[in-house]
């Protein structure tokens, strides 16, 4: 069974079920809902909490967030939404506490290394990509989508400045859905990370690695799969060979909906070149980053954002579903 969870026991948490991971010897909450489907091998799909905590402005957050679940729901797929809430790191957060999260209050941003101190100091969360993929298959859960990816970053062969996302995905066996890293990162050290770091990266019916806002980054990937069936097999056969790491399903914007690329490259240049005359460095860049593109593009860029997700959730729920009916 593709994704299957390791060894593992039910433990009750708050009246409900929960399953601690003997492997990790840390506890976190389950919902009875995401638990039940994971035991009937019904389909699921795992959400991050970050899209709505950190990623898109307020309201747009929570109505992409609920959007998301609805989408899901609406083709017979359980949504799990992964996040922290008040230190206890949750696999299938309740709609109220997907509106706590989003309504801001001090909410962190929480990578895998954040969790055990998240627990400690029983703060909320948004769960970055690295984290809920890490509680999503530790609950069993063998689909996550997400928007983008995190890599590695301009300059990091001096400041070694990449994501945790790409490690962890090295070491966790789930398939994630999404639209490639971001695009202001170094794409072409990213996918060369990928490699080897033995992370099997395979377009969805392209060849060309999309750039999230846009669908050619301009950086071509050598496998592509054309059917969630497809997927499925890639995933049973990964398991089958005992491979650990995860396998990245790069989902292209329709051409018809991205950014106009020329005006995205134009947009990078400036934002670059005002965070170098800003003096910004470090953690700072991806949000203020970000943010520059939100302002210069007068929130077309969260429209595209939005959609890139949309387009990745409702992938996601396939390939779960196509899971489902392996023999």
């Amino acid at each position: 069974m593709c994704g299957s969870l390791g060894e593992s026991e039910q433990i009750t948490f708050n009246g409900e079920t929960t399953v601690s991971s003997t492997s990790t010897s840390a506890a976190f909450h389950v919902s009875e809902q995401v638990a039940a489907a994971v035991a009937g091998g019904r389909p699921v799909v795992a959400l991050e909490s970050t899209i709505f905590t950190h990623g898109l402005p307020r309201p747009r957050n929570l109505e992409a967030a609920v959007e998301a679940e609805e989408l899901l729901r609406g083709h017979g797929v359980v949504p799990a939404t992964v996040g922290v809430f008040a230190g206890v790191p949750t696999v299938g957060l309740s709609r109220e506490q997907i509106v706590s999260l989003s309504s801001g209050g001090g909410v962190k941003k929480v990578s895998l290394r954040d969790l055990p101190v998240a627990a400690a100091l029983r703060f909320h969360g948004g769960t970055t990509v690295a984290a809920t993929a890490f509680l999503a298959h530790r609950a069993g859960i063998k689909v996550f989508a997400t928007g983008g990816l995190g890599g590695v970053h301009h300059g990091a062969a001096t400041s070694f400045d990449e994501s945790a996302d790409m490690t962890t995905l090295a070491t966790t066996p789930i398939i994630v859905v999404s639209a490639g890293v971001k695009s202001i990162l170094d794409v072409a050290a990213t996918l060369e990370r990928f490699e080897t770091l033995n992370i099997p990266v395979v377009g969805y019916k392209t060849t060309k690695y999309p750039g999230f806002y846009v669908s050619d980054s301009g950086f071509a990937i050598e496998h592509a799969a054309s059917t969630p069936e497809e997927v499925a097999a890639i995933c049973s056969a990964r398991d089958d060979l005992h491979i650990e790491s995860a396998i990245l399903l790069a989902n292209p914007i329709a051409e018809d909906k991205q950014f106009p690329p020329a005006e995205l490259d134009h947009i990078l240049s400036r934002a670059w070149a005002q965070a170098e005359k800003n003096g910004i460095t470090g953690k700072d860049t991806t949000p203020f980053l970000l943010d520059f593109i939100q302002r210069e593009t007068n929130g077309r860029s969260v429209n595209i954002n939005v959609e890139v997700y949309r387009n990745n959730v409702s992938l996601g729920g396939e390939v779960a579903i196509a899971l489902t009916r392996q023999p």
